[in-house]
């Protein structure tokens, strides 16, 4: 006897989320929603992590959100860092010193070790996470979203409450779910390669200048990694790039033979920038390059990945759960996608004064004496970076905390000395009383099980006394001895974090 549709969604594996893809936009992700306590599957198509790297640093903006969930020190410990950050187009040294950071450099760490310590994290809180399985189709409902995965072994189906397509510039998820990504096609390509020289001081690292072109040479361990424009891109850019063509581009661009061997990976990538016109649609939500593409300019990419999952995966897993407020799962999207559009203004930008002719010149002499201020040298990092980013809070306020992430704050409680990135690490929302006998505890009653309450001191900063902080670290709300808000904390706890749960004495929010 056949099989009927409704058989086949009754054998079909169910799950709270499904996560596609497992780069470090989905590994977060799993690791945002199981510290929450949902059910999530994470599927990737490969069936093991490539032998090659993409990405080799986290920024001060991402090692100050992993250093909320207690993760930034497995990172520094292995990394190498440098107090600048890689700013493109400008002949300037960008400082991270005196920026508002608690990292104040490039952390230099391959992309595929920050990925196997998001996995094994990921797994350590419960995540399922499987290689080798590659989502074929997908089918939203009212109440669920119906996934068909492909492995070697066959086909299954998965029925999740929502689906997450962190699958990367060409996402499966975004295309089969039908939602627009509109931007500028690339208008340039670029070669890449992991390779060894023949003659080491044969090309010095850095940028050298011939009369072809530009070769980068930027030393990695046991290999250097050669970047120089494609002059003449084949139709298909996804034509594979043999290490001849790389070894031409070279030759030409310095107009002298430099020889290349032992090529570890070859390939190209060009200069759009696209963005997704949603990220979310009904129970599909999208992080990571499925979002967004953009030029490589900055090296931003792997930390706007991990910004995007990190603000996504309480909003996710409250609305999961049914504690959210309406509204909570669309400021994903209200969020990230302004954060995304000014990643792909930046990186274009950068780009644009990288290749400025005499035209542009005025314009990169102009920026060039800004950059080397240091208030606008503070300015171009903290905008390159992400580092400014704030996001509307409600009430209006002017102070210059709202919105942006919690320093992390020094305290003193009752057990003695703690820092502010401690009480997050949980993943859940936090008041900070500050001031004793304000009475703002009080205020949280009702919201106990999703807020944490912390009553302590912060010494260096005496004028604060009280913060609300969401998940991601972001102050929703503040008081001081100037700015008093106190008549604004229940409506900030309501529009983050749902109603009040009845409390004996005190009417629901």
């Amino acid at each position: 006897m056949s099989e009927t549709a409704t058989d086949t969604e009754a054998l079909a594996i169910s799950t709270e989320v499904l996560i596609v893809g497992a780069g470090p936009a989905g590994l977060l992700l799993a690791a945002e929603l199981r510290l929450a306590g949902v059910d999530t599957i994470v599927i990737e198509r490969h069936a093991r992590r490539p032998d090659f790297c993409r990405g080799f640093n986290l920024n001060a903006r991402a090692l100050d959100l992993l250093a909320r969930r207690g993760l930034a020190d497995r990172f520094v410990s292995e990394g190498w860092q440098v107090p600048n950050a890689p700013v493109s187009g400008l002949p300037v040294t960008f400082h991270l010193a005196g920026t508002h950071t608690d990292h104040p450099f490039t952390l230099g760490i391959p992309q595929t070790r920050v990925e196997e310590v998001l996995e094994a994290h990921a797994v350590s809180l419960g995540a399922d996470i499987r290689r080798g399985h590659e989502l074929r189709a997908l089918h939203q409902v009212d109440q669920s979203v119906s996934a068909t995965i492909a492995t070697d072994a066959g086909e299954y189906r998965v029925r999740a409450a929502y689906l997450a397509g962190c699958d990367g510039g060409r996402s499966t998820v975004r295309k089969l779910a039908g939602i627009d990504f509109p931007g500028t096609a690339a208008t340039r390509h670029t070669l890449l390669g992991d390779v060894e020289l023949t003659d080491p001081a044969a090309l010095p690292f850095g940028a050298t200048d011939g009369p072809g072109g530009t070769v980068f040479a930027i030393p990695r361990p046991g290999y250097v990694r050669i970047i120089t424009a494609d002059q003449d891109p084949p139709a298909d850019k996804d034509t594979p790039v043999p290490l001849s063509l790389l070894q031409n581009a070279v030759d030409t661009a310095l107009g002298r033979h430099v020889e290349l061997r032992a090529a570890r990976w070859l390939t190209r990538f060009g200069d759009a920038a696209r963005q997704a016109a949603e990220y979310v649609r009904g129970r599909i939500v999208l992080a990571g390059d499925a979002a967004h593409i953009h030029p490589p300019a900055g090296a931003i990419g792997v930390n706007v990945a991990l910004d995007d999952a990190f603000n996504l995966g309480w909003k996710l897993a409250a609305t999961v759960r049914g504690t959210a407020p309406t509204g909570l799962l669309a400021s994903y999207h209200t969020e990230r996608h302004a954060a995304g559009a000014r990643v792909l203004a930046n990186t274009r930008a950068q780009v644009l004064l990288a290749q400025a002719d005499s035209q542009l010149r005025p314009l990169v002499d102009l920026l060039t004496r800004v950059a080397k201020h240091p208030a606008g040298n503070r300015a171009f990092v903290e905008t390159v970076t992400g580092l400014d980013t704030r996001y509307d809070m409600l009430p209006d306020a002017d102070h210059p905390w709202l919105g942006r992430l919690c320093p992390n704050l020094a305290l003193a409680t009752d057990t003695g000395a703690t820092d502010l990135a401690t009480f997050l690490t949980p993943g859940r929302a936090l008041l900070l009383d500050l001031a004793e006998g304000s009475g703002i505890s009080e205020s949280a009653r009702g919201w106990e099980d999703r807020v944490d309450v912390v009553r302590a001191t912060c010494p260096e900063h005496p004028e604060l006394r009280a913060v609300l902080v969401r998940p991601d670290g972001h102050i929703a709300w503040l008081q001081t001895t100037v700015h008093d808000h106190t008549d604004g904390i229940r409506q900030a706890l309501e529009r983050w974090f749902g109603p009040a749960l009845q409390t004996a004495g005190l009417p629901a929010g």
